[in-house]
């Protein structure tokens, strides 16, 4: 068995050489093995190699929960831990592996699915960072676009995302609010539609240039007429 830094040498390469899978990160090593270079690998530099550790988190982490449900909740601990101030970190990355985790796994969508849902609840558990709330966006987005009934309750933080005025945020606050369907934000939406800024997002499993005004007409086209 490789190195811990051996190991993620390996799975860095494996990043970057393209899309992942989880036979071909298993194998480098076990599940257990692998996911500590992963944690490493969501702060890498190169956008490709960190949207890829969040994909590839979010694969072992849901396998591991099929076979040892309780290893599964560490990692979830472990993420939930990099948010929190006493933590000593920013977290980079963790929201997203949390969101593609818990949109992988029925099982842990059930249970931290409302987790998600309080990182953009000012009454919450809310990350004050604008880089953290990108990410908290987009993991709830991906959790919603897979299982909107783990956290339909999202509709009411939303708001003041789609009415800011980082493009990011209205972007992928958009990008969550389709699958809620709710009545409440469609004028929000529509008053998106004109907004032509550009933002580069992580979606559909590479990296997309998408203007915020085309994901609010995404999100409108999941309304019922």
């Amino acid at each position: 068995m490789p190195t811990n830094r051996l190991l993620k040498k390996n799975i860095a390469a494996l990043l970057a050489s393209g899309p992942v899978r989880l036979e071909d990160l298993l194998a480098l090593g076990t599940a257990r093995q692998v996911i500590n270079p992963l944690f490493g690998l969501l702060y890498d530099g190169r956008p490709v190699v960190k949207w890829r550790a969040v994909r590839a988190m979010g694969l072992v982490t849901s396998h591991l929960a099929s076979v040892d449900l309780e290893s599964a909740r560490v990692i979830m601990r472990r993420l939930m831990w990099n948010l929190n101030d006493e933590s000593g970190g920013i977290g980079w990355g963790s929201p997203e592996a949390m969101g593609e985790i818990t949109a992988r796994s029925r099982r842990l969508a059930a249970e931290y699915g409302c987790l998600l849902v309080s990182y953009i609840n000012p009454a919450g558990n809310y990350l004050e960072h604008p880089v953290l709330q990108r990410g908290s966006l987009w993991g709830l987005g991906r959790l919603l676009n897979r299982r909107p009934e783990y956290a339909s309750d999202a509709a009411d933080h939303l708001p003041s995302f789609l009415t800011g005025t980082d493009p990011h945020h209205k972007a992928l606050a958009a990008w969550t609010a389709g699958p809620l369907k709710a009545e409440s934000l469609r004028p929000l939406l529509k008053a998106l539609e004109p907004d032509h800024r550009t933002v580069e997002l992580f979606l559909e499993g590479r990296l997309q240039k998408v203007t915020v005004g085309k994901m609010a007409q995404d999100a409108l086209s999941k309304y019922p007429c």
